[in-house]
């Protein structure tokens, strides 16, 4: 019945177009739709009804769930040897925000979680130029004899490009070593927006698009789940985000490691494109709603609260989000040094009440979505 009031709503809406309405169709029969139509959705469809069919869409999914969890972050560095354009986080040795954590120090911050009911510890930082893969295998191996019970989710692939380079290994064995040494997960950063042309304009240091992708794809040839991300919002075309999830989409395919996808706007503060500002809320909203329909073989999208705010998470969670991330407890810079007001610390109380405000049902998860 449900699908029956959506076909007669669109058909019956005479503010949407012939073109749209097809599209929107064949959606409800669970098609996939093309590059082009995901372009057209971009381009011309109204926001209301984005929001419906990626609901929908994330119904069939997750039913009325919302995902959550219990994690904090570590951020050894925030020294880089890469120089993007849109980095506010990124500090010179010797300035007054930089810090490059010692071994004894991250361990320390780390023992604060013993007894807690974490289940995720997040690591993730600068490249820094001094730093191997042998130091972050002691890292995790420490870690999980503090907290042998935490997944280690660390590491993304530019992180990991730069590691194998220097260790002058290949990705395969660099990823055996690194899982052998206590990495269960890897997020999603580092994939920016993989149009060649502009990722050299905004961030020409960076891992390439074609590298980002084979370390994912080994990644989940050696049983390492991970998330995907996309920077939007600065100065890429909508044919450029859909390039961006159209290549997820074909890996996700041949691969089926993908557990999430996560929206990351650019924000402009204290960085070198500030100029360029930020794009409104409803461009977030379809956003969101696109990924989760064109993305249909991700199980999830993610609403990270932390970049996005708590009100605009609300929103996402009505335009096909199903999770949200996790109590986070203010272990992380990444955004605040890019002028997100928001504190980042949520208690698991204050999480489930964000989704039940909105209509929905609170899911504690695991790192692998495996319901607690």
């Amino acid at each position: 019945m449900a699908t029956e009031k959506f076909y007669n709503d669109i058909i019956k809406n005479s503010l949407v177009d012939d073109n749209i309405k097809n599209i929107a169709l064949k959606i409800l029969e669970n098609q996939r739709i093309t590059e082009n139509e995901c372009v057209e959705l971009y381009r011309n469809a109204p926001l209301g009804l984005l929001g419906m069919l990626a609901f929908w869409v994330k119904t069939l999914k997750s039913g009325n769930k919302v995902f959550y969890n219990r994690n904090f972050h570590i951020e050894p560095t925030n020294i880089c040897v890469n120089s993007c354009k849109f980095c506010s986080y990124k500090k010179p040795k010797g300035d007054n925000d930089a810090w490059e954590l010692s071994l004894e120090e991250i361990l320390h911050k780390v023992s604060l979680y013993k007894g807690s009911n974490a289940t995720e510890v997040h690591i993730v930082g600068g490249v820094h130029p001094d730093r191997d893969i042998e130091y972050y295998c002691t890292l995790m191996r420490e870690v999980k004899k503090i907290l042998p019970n935490v997944v280690v989710k660390a590491f993304t692939a530019v992180e990991i490009d730069y590691m194998v380079k220097k260790a002058g290994i290949s990705i395969y064995d660099g990823l055996k070593k690194l899982k052998e040494n206590g990495l269960e997960c890897i997020p999603g950063g580092g994939a920016e927006i993989f149009d060649e042309k502009l990722r050299k304009e905004i961030c020409p240091e960076k891992t390439e698009s074609n590298v980002w992708l084979e370390i994912h794809k080994t990644a989940h040839q050696l049983g390492i789940p991970t998330n995907a991300t996309m920077l939007y919002g600065h100065k890429e075309s909508y044919e450029n985000r859909v390039d961006h999830l159209k290549r997820l989409r074909d890996l996700q395919d041949l691969t089926g490691g993908f557990s999430a996808f996560i929206p990351l706007k650019y924000r402009s503060e204290n960085n070198q494109m500030t100029s360029l500002g930020e794009v409104s809320l409803t461009e977030d909203l379809k956003n969101y709603a696109i990924s989760r329909i064109f993305l249909d073989n991700f199980p999830h999208i993610k609403a990270y609260w932390v970049m996005s705010g708590v009100e605009t998470t609300k929103l996402a969670l009505q335009f096909g989000a199903d999770d949200i991330d996790g109590t986070v407890d203010d272990t992380t810079k990444i955004y605040s040094m890019a002028g997100v007001k928001t504190k980042p610390v949520m208690t698991t109380s204050e999480l489930c009440d964000l989704i039940k405000s909105v209509g929905l049902i609170p899911q504690e998860r695991d790192t692998f979505y495996n319901e607690i």
